[in-house]
């Protein structure tokens, strides 16, 4: 019995050689994809730093939310959302502080990376800029701004194997319902009067708080009085209630240097700084009342400037973070 055979006949136009090289052909998007994916499934989440109410008074000193968990290639974008200044900062371990004029030193380009094993930090930033910083490797990270010792945040960086806790969604709702009630305490804070001292005026007051994740800072950025009537020859005092959050005191223009005082303000016998106004043209520029300011004088808590007014005037008055 003879078996028949089948003879095949090739697809007119494609031979051996043409097989193979369509095969290549649709090899190679093959492993385009399986290099870009992981890219792709690389998350980009979101955040704030600061928070402000409308008259800009209220300022919460906080990064929103302040711990996020991610995992490793993700990267998170800040968006500052008030016009105090504040820096997004990761040092390395054990790494010192550093001024935020001065930076890492240096500051980083956008976006940076940080794993741990360098610095990263902004210049100081206000409102409407971002900042994105990507996370390669898994661990848990500190963030921190320079200009504020009591702002600090985590990032929890988990391998891509384990799931992550929160979604952005919740993310955005936290930093929103945290916003609304730090602005809404710092409505509420009321200064205390100036101890032995019948015109003293109160220079900002703050708040230390926080929650697991980190600490905030609820400043008022205003004065107790937004006027102030005195005779001739009579002192004002002014008092910072703030921890950490110093304030200038300035009649007349503000100066382009904020960190130093104006060569007229002298430093009494109890610590206290003091200057003298005799006319409209004075101007006179305190660079940083605060509670601290005073620790190795007189108060640990307390830090204080008056000023004397030797001839009726009407004069305006300053206040901003120095």
């Amino acid at each position: 019995m003879k078996t028949k055979t089948k003879e095949i006949t090739p697809t007119p136009g494609i031979n051996k050689t043409g097989r193979t090289r369509l095969a290549a052909i649709f090899r190679w998007p093959l492993l385009l994809t399986l290099l870009i994916l992981p890219q792709m499934v690389q998350a980009q989440w979101t955040a704030t730093v600061g928070a402000q109410t409308d008259d800009k008074g209220i300022q919460a000193l906080a990064f929103l939310p302040n711990e996020i968990w991610i995992h490793a290639g993700d990267r998170i974008t800040w968006t500052w959302q008030a016009d105090e200044t504040h820096t997004v900062t990761f040092l390395r371990a054990g790494q010192v502080r550093p001024d935020f004029h001065v930076g890492c030193p240096g500051f980083s380009s956008d976006p940076a990376i940080f794993d741990g094993s360098t610095c990263v930090t902004t210049p100081e930033m206000g409102k409407g800029q971002t900042f994105t910083v990507i996370f390669p490797t898994a661990g848990n990270f500190k963030l921190v701004c320079l200009i504020h010792a009591n702002m600090d945040g985590r990032i929890h960086v988990l391998p891509a194997s384990e799931p992550l806790p929160h979604t952005q969604a919740f993310y955005d709702e936290q930093a929103a319902s945290r916003s609304d009630e730090l602005l809404s305490d710092g409505q509420k804070m009321k200064p205390q009067e100036v101890p032995n001292s019948p015109l003293g005026v109160t220079a900002g007051i703050a708040e230390i708080t926080g929650t697991a994740g980190g600490t905030e800072t609820i400043a008022a950025v205003r004065f107790s009085h937004e006027n102030i009537r005195i005779h001739a020859g009579q002192t004002v005092e002014w008092d910072a209630q703030g921890p950490l959050h110093p304030h200038t005191i300035t009649f007349g223009p503000e100066p382009v240097d904020l960190m130093n005082p104006s060569p007229d303000v002298t430093v009494d016998q109890d610590g206290a700084r003091h200057a003298i106004i005799a006319s409209t043209a004075d101007r006179v520029h305190h660079s940083g009342v605060s509670r601290t300011a005073r620790a190795a004088t007189v108060a640990p808590w307390r830090d204080t400037f008056s000023r004397h007014f030797p001839e009726p005037r009407n004069l305006p008055l300053h206040l901003r973070p120095a």
